[in-house]
């Protein structure tokens, strides 16, 4: 199926260099702010990108993203209003990849049917939502697969080779590995292992790897990029937004500062080239 995750993969490919794949949350610090950022995003260097689904019980991540998920949720963002953001990113912007990443329970409380046609209309790429195993596929990654939405799934350190065919049965897009067990933003405590771990699910499946959590540096970014098709960038990101936030500074400039030094490294990785 043509997509464009696929293509932006392809293209990755085509230039040698792995993707850099940003997340922000919908809504973080506010509305405006959040879809200027998301605006600009694809133009500091960001191949893909993650837009969070603000949750009031974020069981996956670490304080950073739950922080920024209330300060969504307190200036009024909902599941509609991320819905919306995309479909006002798709009218400057046709090609880079979005996928919605969150919980069950908003979409639940949406519509599994009524988000999918919004989602798919609004120009959605894909999906992420973690606390739904592959056991529960019949709740949304079937009907989201079927309507033409990618269901991108996460592998971890502990996903077993007898574990990892269920959960690539269903899967789409790429591959998300979690580089660690525990919550996002944690630090990555072995490289080498890492490039194993996308070896072995590379043995698995012909889907891209990307790989996320604990990456916070253009250093680390570079790291991930030399053994995964794509470097997953979150935590690092909202961080940026709640220290503009605190210091009154202009919260835009200091997350694309942040995204652009990331995304040089991230191109140049497999070069021996460092950011400058």
């Amino acid at each position: 199926m043509k997509t464009r995750i696929a293509d932006r993969f392809a293209a990755c490919a085509a230039e040698n260099r792995p993707a850099l794949i940003t997340f922000v949350m919908a809504g973080d610090p506010d509305l405006a702010t959040a879809a200027q950022i998301l605006a600009a995003l694809p133009a500091a260097g960001a191949d893909v990108i993650e837009l969070g689904m603000p949750f009031s019980d974020p069981m996956a991540d670490g304080i950073s993203i739950q922080l920024a998920g209330q300060r969504a949720l307190a200036a009024g963002m909902t599941l509609h209003k991320t819905v919306a953001m995309v479909d006002e990113f798709r009218k400057s912007d046709a090609t880079t990849p979005i996928v919605l990443m969150g919980y069950y329970n908003p979409i639940f409380i949406y519509g599994v049917q009524a988000f999918i046609k919004d989602a798919l209309a609004a120009g959605v790429d894909g999906l992420i939502v973690v606390d739904l195993p592959p056991e529960e596929d019949d709740e949304l990654c079937i009907p989201a697969l079927a309507a033409g939405l990618n269901f991108i799934r996460l592998t971890t350190p502990t996903t077993d080779d007898k574990r990892l065919p269920a959960v690539l049965k269903n899967t789409s897009g790429f591959v998300y590995y979690v580089s660690m067990t525990g919550i996002t933003g944690a630090a990555i405590k072995s490289r080498a292992a890492v490039g194993d771990a996308v070896d072995r699910i590379k043995s698995h499946t012909d889907l891209p790897v990307a790989v996320g959590f604990g990456i916070k540096t253009p250093e680390r970014a570079a790291a991930i990029a030399r053994v995964a098709d794509a470097a997953v960038v979150g935590s690092a990101l909202v961080d940026e937004v709640a220290r503009a936030v605190e210091m009154n500074e202009d919260v835009t400039a200091r997350v694309l500062s942040k995204v652009e030094s990331l995304a040089k490294s991230v191109r140049f990785a497999r070069v021996g080239q460092t950011a400058v």
